[in-house]
C-alpha cells in the first residue's frame, strides 16, 4: 500500500524537520492513547487504499491514512490527488464486518462479502461503506479501528482535553516546525474557542517566552498550556484541605472526600486514590496527593455527578415486566420525517443501541409475497420485513441483554402473516416467546431477569390466551379477529367510525399464537379494562387521549398501570417526526412511552436521561408507590403519601470547560449561558439560569447558586443545558446532560455534556457543586 500524494517540493533539511515534528507528534498521541508499538495503530498511520461504494454504479478507490493526531482519518483521491480531512474517530457509532448496511446490501455482489466492511457513525451522517483488496485486510481494517475508537472512548477527560488541545496547537502552527509566533498564538486562541483583546494576548505570549526571540517553542509552549488550563476554582478547594507541605496528605483527602462529597471514606480508599491518580511519581512515594493527581481525580467517571453504582444494573429486575418504564421507539424504521423521508434497517440498529427496548414494525404486503416495513400512505421508501427482523436479531442485546418487544402494526393479508411469522422463528430462533414461561396459565408478567436476551411479540390475537389452555382444540382455525386497535395515524373521528363497524381483520394463527404477553386490545376505559381484561391484553394511547387521561384520571391511570402495560405514541399530525413531553405521561405510570428517536430534541434529551442510568439497559423499576395496587398516588394533587418527599436541591453552577463553537466559522466565539432545569410532577417543574460570559467557550467562569424545591425526587430528573446567549434571536444549542434526581452525587462534580444527538462531546463540561437536604 503506497501513498500517492502530490506536495510543494521541500528540501531535504525541510523534509527532515517535517519528519521529525511527525514523528514527534505521533509518539506523544500513541503514549496518549497506552498504544506503543501497536500494530493495528501502526497499521492506520500507514494507510491504505480502500474501495469506496455510494452506489451500483459509484465505486472509487480513495487512500485513507490516521493523521498525526491519532484520531483523525483524511482521504486522497488517486485521480486527483486532492485529500481532505472526512472524519474523526470519536465520531464513529460502530464497524460493521461483512456486507450489513443497505448501500452494501444493495450495491454489491455476494461474493465481495468477506472484503466489505462499514463505518456507522453517531447522529444522521450516513454510512461509509468500503471494500478492502482482500478479506485479511478487510479484517485489519475493522480490527484496528474498533481497537483506536475503544481507547479513544476510554480516555479520561484529562486526557481526552490534553489530546484535543494539542491537537488544535498543531492545527495553529502553520508552518509545522514546533514554533508558535504571536499570530499563531491568537490563531490557536480562536481555535479553542476564546476571544482575548490583542494586548492580553501579546502579554499571555510575552510571559511566556523567555527566550525572547519572538516565538514559543519547547518548555514556553507547556508554559503557554500551564497558564490557558489553570483553573482558579481548583486552586481555592485543593488550597482548603491541602494543609501538609502544599500537599493533600490521606488523612487531607478523607476529610474533602467526608465534609464536601458527602462520602464515606478511609484512609484506605484515600491510599488508593493516590495510588491510581497521582502523576508524579516521587509525590507518591511520600503518599501525598498533587493539585494535578487532585483534578485527575475530579475527573475520574466515578467521581464527576452521575453516581457511578447507577452506571451499572443496580435496580431489582426480579418485578413483572410492567412494574418498569421501557425505552420505546415510535415508527423505528424512519431516518427523517413522517411523509417522505427514508426507512432503513440502520434506524432499528441506531434505536437499539442506544438502549431502546420497544421498536415498531408497520407490516404491509409487499411484491412477490415478501411483506415490506414503511409508513403506508406516504413516500417513506420500503424495506423488507425480513432484513429488519435480521436487522434486531444482531444488533438487540449489544447495549441491554434485556428483553425487547416487537410492536406490530399490521396491515398484511393472512398469506403474508405467515411469512411474517415464520422470519421471525426462523431468524429469531429460541430467543422468540411463543408460550408462557413456566407451567400453567400464567397470572402476571415474567421479570426482565426471566426474560433476558428474548424478544416478546405485541400485536393482536384471535383469543385470549387462557383458551390455549382450556382445550387443544379452542383456538380453532378462524382468522377473523375484531379490528379493535386503532392505528397510529386515525384522528378519533376515524377511531369511532371503526368502532361503529366492527373491521374485522383477517389474522395468521401462526402470527396470532406468537403474541403471549403484550395482546393489542382498544381501551374503553378504565373500569371495563379492570373488570375484562387479562394483564397481557394492553392498549396503545395517542399522545392527546393520553395526557388527557394524565390529567384529568391520573391516580386511576396509576392503578391501570400497576397491573397492565401502555403505550403512548406521537400523535399522526406530527408529520415532522416532532416529539411530545414523555414526563406527565412516566408521572401516571405509563410504560411504553414511545418517541421518534431519529430527532433531536429537549423530550429526546429527557427519555435519554430517564434510561442513563440502570446500566442502560432501557429498563427503570418504577417507584414503589407506582406498583402498588392499592396506591393514591396522585401526580396532580400530590395529596399526602409514602410519595412526598419535599427535598431542596442547591446548585451551584462554577465554571464550564472547552464548550464547542455552535457557529463553526473561525471568528466565532460562544457566549455561553447554563439553564438548569428540574423535571418531574407539576409541583417540582423548574428553570433558572446564569447570566452570559462573553466570548469565552474554553474556561468560563459564572459562580452562581440555584435553589430548588422537589416534592417527589423519585420522579424527578434534573437536565443542565449550556446555551450561545444571543440578545437579538434565539440561543443556540450547545450541550446538555440530563440525570435522574435520584443518581446525583454530592459535592463537587464534573458534569459531561452531550451533543444534540445525544452523543457525548469528548472534551467539553461544567463544574458544579452539588447538595440536598430535607425541606424544614
Amino acid at each position: 500500500m503506497s501513498c500517492l500524494r502530490r506536495e510543494p517540493e521541500l528540501s531535504k533539511s525541510q523534509e527532515l524537520l517535517r519528519d521529525a515534528s511527525r514523528k514527534k507528534t505521533i509518539q506523544k498521541n500513541v503514549k496518549l492513547l497506552g498504544l506503543e508499538g501497536d500494530s493495528d495503530l501502526q497499521f492506520l498511520l500507514q494507510g491504505g487504499d480502500l474501495l469506496k461504494v455510494r452506489s451500483s454504479s459509484w465505486k472509487k478507490t480513495r487512500f485513507f491514512r490516521l493523521q498525526e493526531d491519532c484520531k483523525t482519518m483524511w482521504r486522497e483521491s488517486k485521480k486527483t490527488f486532492k485529500s481532505k480531512q472526512t472524519f474523526s474517530l470519536d465520531e464513529i457509532a460502530e464497524v460493521l464486518m461483512g456486507r450489513q448496511s443497505e448501500g452494501l446490501k444493495k450495491n454489491t455482489e455476494e461474493q465481495v462479502e468477506s472484503r466489505c466492511f462499514s463505518i456507522m457513525f453517531k447522529g444522521r451522517r450516513k454510512n461509509l461503506d468500503l471494500i478492502a483488496s482482500s478479506e485479511e485486510e478487510a479484517k485489519q481494517w475493522v480490527k484496528s479501528l474498533q481497537k483506536v475508537v475503544s481507547n479513544i472512548n476510554n480516555l479520561n477527560r484529562q486526557q481526552t482535553t490534553e489530546h484535543w488541545i494539542f491537537s488544535c496547537l498543531r492545527k495553529a502552527d502553520k508552518n509545522k516546525d514546533d514554533k508558535l509566533s504571536e499570530s499563531e498564538v491568537k490563531n490557536f486562541l480562536r481555535l479553542i474557542n476564546i476571544e482575548v483583546d490583542d494586548d492580553y494576548a501579546e502579554m499571555l505570549f510575552k510571559k511566556c517566552d523567555k527566550s525572547k526571540s519572538g516565538y514559543l517553542a519547547g518548555e514556553e509552549i507547556e508554559h503557554f498550556y500551564d497558564l490557558l488550563t489553570h483553573r482558579e476554582e481548583i486552586d481555592v478547594i485543593y488550597g482548603e484541605y491541602a494543609k501538609t507541605t502544599g500537599f493533600m496528605s490521606p488523612q487531607n483527602l478523607v476529610d474533602f472526600l467526608m465534609k464536601e462529597q458527602r462520602m464515606k471514606a478511609t484512609l484506605a480508599d484515600a491510599h488508593k486514590i493516590i495510588e491510581k491518580y497521582e502523576p508524579d511519581e516521587h509525590v507518591k512515594e511520600k503518599k501525598l496527593l498533587s493539585k494535578d493527581g487532585f483534578l485527575m481525580y475530579l475527573h475520574h467517571p466515578g467521581a464527576m455527578i452521575l453516581n457511578p453504582e447507577h452506571s451499572e444494573v443496580y435496580q431489582d429486575m426480579s418485578q413483572p415486566l410492567n412494574h418498569y418504564f421501557i425505552s420505546s421507539s415510535h415508527n423505528t424504521y424512519l431516518m427523517e420525517d413522517q411523509l417522505k423521508g427514508p426507512s432503513s434497517t440502520e434506524a432499528y440498529v441506531r434505536a437499539l443501541l442506544k438502549g431502546c427496548r420497544c421498536v415498531e414494525l408497520d407490516c404491509w404486503d409487499g411484491s412477490e409475497g415478501e411483506p415490506l416495513i414503511y409508513h403506508g400512505y406516504t413516500l417513506t421508501s420500503k424495506i423488507l420485513f425480513k432484513d429488519v427482523i435480521e436487522a434486531i436479531k444482531e444488533y438487540a442485546f449489544k447495549t441491554s441483554d434485556y428483553p425487547v418487544i416487537l410492536s406490530l402494526e399490521n396491515h398484511c393479508c393472512v398469506e403474508q402473516q405467515a411469512v411474517m411469522a415464520h422470519h421471525m422463528s426462523s431468524i429469531l430462533g429460541s430467543a422468540l416467546v411463543t408460550s408462557p414461561l413456566g407451567d400453567g396459565m400464567p397470572t402476571n408478567f415474567p421479570s426482565p431477569e426471566e426474560l433476558k436476551g428474548k424478544f416478546l411479540i405485541k400485536g393482536k390475537r384471535l383469543n385470549k390466551l387462557e383458551a390455549c389452555f382450556a382445550s387443544e382444540t379452542a383456538a380453532g382455525e378462524d382468522t377473523d379477529v375484531t379490528e379493535e386497535e386503532e392505528s397510529n395515524d386515525e384522528d378519533e373521528a376515524e377511531a369511532e367510525q371503526k368502532e361503529k363497524k366492527k373491521k374485522k381483520l383477517k389474522l395468521a394463527k401462526e402470527l396470532s399464537d406468537m403474541v403471549i404477553y403484550c395482546k393489542s386490545v382498544h381501551f374503553h376505559g378504565f373500569d371495563d379494562a379492570r373488570k375484562n381484561l387479562s394483564f397481557y391484553e394492553m392498549s396503545s394511547f395517542k399522545e392527546a387521549k393520553a395526557v388527557t387521561l394524565a390529567e384529568e384520571s391520573a391516580n386511576a391511570y396509576v392503578h391501570h398501570n400497576v397491573e397492565k402495560l401502555s403505550r403512548i405514541y406521537p400523535a399522526g399530525k406530527r408529520t415532522d417526526s416532532s416529539n411530545y413531553n414523555p414526563v406527565p405521561l412516566w408521572n401516571a405510570g405509563c410504560q411504553i412511552v414511545a418517541l421518534n428517536f431519529q430527532t433531536t430534541c429537549n423530550d429526546m434529551d429527557v427519555n435519554q436521561g430517564r434510561f442513563l442510568v440502570n446500566g442502560k439497559s432501557g429498563y427503570i423499576l418504577k417507584p414503589a408507590f407506582m406498583r402498588d395496587v392499592t396506591t393514591e398516588f396522585d401526580p396532580i394533587t400530590l395529596t399526602r403519601g409514602d410519595w412526598l418527599k419535599h427535598k431542596t436541591l442547591h446548585i451551584m453552577v462554577i465554571s464550564g470547560q472547552q464548550l464547542p463553537k455552535v457557529n463553526k466559522k473561525k471568528s466565532s466565539i460562544v457566549d455561553p449561558l447554563v439553564k438548569v432545569e428540574v423535571h418531574g410532577v407539576p409541583a417540582d417543574v423548574a428553570e433558572k439560569e446564569t447570566r452570559p460570559v462573553d466570548n469565552n467557550g474554553f474556561n468560563p467562569e459564572w459562580n452562581e447558586n440555584f435553589q430548588f424545591d422537589v416534592y417527589v425526587p423519585e420522579l424527578a430528573l434534573v437536565r443542565f443545558v449550556v446555551e450561545d446567549h444571543d440578545s437579538t434571536s434565539d440561543n443556540e444549542f450547545v450541550g446538555q446532560y440530563t440525570i435522574p434526581f435520584a443518581s446525583l452525587q454530592l459535592g463537587y462534580r464534573h458534569v459531561p455534556l452531550l451533543n444534540k444527538n445525544g452523543d457525548l462531546l469528548p472534551s467539553a463540561g461544567l463544574f458544579v457543586h452539588v447538595m440536598i437536604m430535607d425541606a424544614e
